[in-house]
């Protein structure tokens, strides 16, 4: 047999329904010459089956199957590595795609220079909404070769494994393997790729389509949306520890900084975002996990981060639970906390009492947050629903506290509209915010979800309510924090089911949700979408022009 150009290895576990997707994403390569190899982990469903079934059909295909169950991505991948014919390597999960010339691409920046690995754009599909982004667009944005991880440090945010290709002498040089046993293998597979390679391309093509669910089914969820499991946290953090001993063993400890930035920014991100949602138990073991290693982090990385995380991070190394909850509520969107306290010299820090360490002094001071001087249209608030009453109908009635803890709005009573926007016509519905205190106010707002102007051909998706301060004739816009759990309903408006709803993630807003019925859904949205054809559009515009 022919030595093949590349070996795209597949890895599989009871997915025998998606399976054939990526299979066939790779036989429609550009570059043909290659080997496609299924390793399967053990798979208990239709995909061993299936997987003998796409070999039968082209003889480029081969097939393993682990003799048990790994429950990761390493095992697979390190024994297809080991069967694999070809000098390129490759890495596809069996639930995602490679665009047609992601081989040919790659493949051809390896020959245009000699370089230990190749790297390319990542396109990201959510499949609830069909959405698409670029994974880290601001690293991939340009073709370049780098000599060293040093040369651009933050290309340890782009972790993924499967957006590269490989030389196989490369990983044979330096035995360089998944680790078996622990998630989240690509994070030190790539930061050890990236320090012992002396050279390496990126190029700004697509090479890889990654499908996103963020609301798969628990049982289903992808090991990174798994974040509910205190077993995840402890293979996200040990994964972290052997990166740290690595760096220090090869002589890459100047990049600490940088890779502690990477994991505060990105991987406890990812978590800060769910810890509202947490009961105490659970906290208690995050934080028994978490705060050991945040004590070892630089105190320059937690000094490149936004405030507003450097306070929940803070709050989380002192235990105070409550706190937490707060802090992490609306992060990203400019959420106010619900009181700030000075010291003698009128520096702002969050909560009820000055803190009393350095660190804490430095972590929750918010001057930089400005709360009592920055431009109205840009100020913080907190605007919160203390409670919520579904009326008859699709009516609900909402009570609202805001908190303004700049001290921005006058004493007395506050003009407040609360913004709901379906399709393009936004819907307002003004109320009053009467003071209970200084820096907080409460209203009542009652909204009528059967008023709302939808769109003729109907609208489907969701939105999130805002809420508008008006003030000596300027207006703040706001994100409206719902309870972190309340019964959901869903009442029949025109042509449409609307369901309200808290928002399953972070920021934990009220979400009202809108899906068309009748000829609404069954004729006129499928002529909108037909309408809206880039070629229709197109034409219709062609057709303006010669009119005019």
């Amino acid at each position: 047999m022919t030595r093949p150009d590349v070996t795209v290895t597949i890895i599989v576990h009871n997915d025998a329904a998606r399976l054939p997707r990526a299979v066939a994403s790779v036989r429609a390569q550009t570059h043909a010459d290659i080997e496609i190899v299924i390793s399967d982990d053990h798979s208990t469903d239709d995909t061993p089956e299936v997987a003998r079934r796409l070999a039968a059909e082209d003889d480029r295909i081969r097939t393993i199957r682990l003799p048990e169950n790994s429950g990761g991505c390493s095992a697979p991948r390190n024994r297809a590595i080991e069967i694999s014919r070809a000098p390129y390597l490759m890495f596809l999960d069996s639930d995602d795609e490679l665009p047609p010339r992601a081989v040919e691409v790659l493949l051809a920046a390896h020959r245009e220079r000699e370089v230990d690995f190749t790297m390319g754009a990542v396109r990201r599909v959510r499949v609830d909404n069909g959405r698409r982004s670029t994974w880290m667009p601001h690293l991939v944005a340009e073709r370049r070769t780098l000599e060293g991880i040093e040369e651009d440090p933050r290309l340890l945010f782009e972790h993924l494994a499967t957006s590269k290709m490989y030389t196989r002498a490369f990983l044979d040089r330096h035995r360089l393997r998944f680790p078996e046993g622990i998630h989240y293998e690509d994070q030190l597979f790539s930061a050890q790729a990236y320090c012992l390679a002396k050279a390496f391309t990126i190029v700004p093509d697509p090479v890889y389509v990654w499908y996103i669910e963020p609301f798969a089914a628990a049982a289903s969820a992808s090991i990174s949306n798994q974040r509910d499991r205190i077993s995840n946290v402890r293979d996200r953090v040990r994964v972290q520890q052997l990166i740290d001993e690595f760096l220090l063993s090869s002589g890459h400890e100047g990049l600490r900084e940088d890779k502690d930035f990477k994991f505060l920014k990105h991987d406890f991100r990812m978590y800060a975002g769910d810890l509202p949602y947490r009961d105490d138990a659970w906290l208690a073991s995050f934080a028994e996990i978490m705060n050991p290693y945040l004590d070892t982090l630089s105190p320059e990385a937690y000094g490149r981060l936004p405030r507003a995380e450097r306070v929940v991070l803070e709050l989380l190394r002192q235990g105070r639970t409550d706190e937490v909850r707060l802090a992490a509520r609306g992060l990203g969107h400019g959420v106010a906390p619900r009181r700030v306290t000075t010291d003698g010299a009128g520096v702002p820090y969050w909560g009820e009492t000055p803190p009393t360490t350095e660190r804490a002094r430095r972590e929750l001071d918010l001057s930089e947050l400005e709360l009592d001087t920055r431009p109205f249209s840009t100020a913080q608030f907190r605007h919160e629903i203390t409670d919520l009453a579904y009326d008859p109908g699709a009516v609900l009635t909402l009570t609202v506290r805001t908190y303004d803890p700049g001290l921005r709005l006058p004493v007395g009573p506050q003009r407040a509209s609360l913004l709901l926007t379906p399709g393009k016509r936004r819907m307002t519905v003004p109320f009053r915010l009467d003071p209970v205190r200084p820096g907080v106010f409460t209203g009542t707002v009652r909204l009528d979800l059967a008023s709302a102007s939808l769109p003729v051909q109907g609208f489907d998706g969701y939105r999130h309510p805002l809420i508008r301060l008006d003030h000596q004739g300027l207006a703040n816009s706001s994100v409206l924090l719902a309870p972190p759990d309340f019964p959901a309903r869903t009442a029949r408006v025109p042509h449409h089911t609307v369901t309200v709803e808290p928002e399953p993630r972070n920021p934990g807003r009220l979400q009202i949700r809108w899906a068309p019925v009748g000829a609404t859904a069954r004729i006129l949205r499928p002529m909108a979408r037909r309408v809206a054809h880039p070629r229709l559009r197109s034409a219709a515009r062609l057709v303006a022009s010669v009119l005019k």
